[in-house]
């Protein structure tokens, strides 16, 4: 199972329908221009493919903070619908977590919504831990 790095155009539309999954609300026309200007802020999108498209992506990017230093923060994690259960998740959040350790960080975070069970299930089957609420107001 390969993971490769999103570089080119055609890389970033094999990764539209598994991250639609993720994120509804994102139109196809703008897609590939936002997760360029991402790339370009220093996102990394890394994908498993099959078939020609992206089963599983994962989208991370550096941050330091200073309550737990320089590390890697995961935008986004997802699995298509159909392709869940089969190691894809967890061998992206192994990819990060090598890079991580390549680059001297200790730690990496994510957030992730209240109803993904699934999803946190696998991030404290990887050694996550709830450490903190999120708080977000629209503006």
């Amino acid at each position: 199972m390969e993971i490769k790095i999103a570089e080119t155009e055609a890389d970033i539309l094999k990764c539209w329908d598994v991250l639609l999954a993720l994120r509804p609300h994102l139109k196809k026309d703008t897609f590939v221009g936002t997760i360029q200007e991402m790339i370009g802020e220093g996102y990394i999108l890394a994908f498993i493919e099959s078939d020609e498209k992206a089963v599983a992506a994962v989208g991370f990017r550096y941050l330091q903070f200073l309550h737990n230093g320089r590390h890697f923060y995961i935008d986004d994690l997802t699995t298509l619908p159909e392709c869940r259960g089969k190691g894809y998740g967890s061998k992206l959040l192994d990819f990060v977590a090598e890079k991580a350790r390549a680059r001297g960080f200790k730690v990496i975070t994510l957030d992730s919504g209240y109803q993904r069970n699934d999803a946190h299930r696998l991030y404290l089957n990887k050694g996550f831990i709830l450490s903190s609420h999120h708080f977000l107001k629209n503006l």
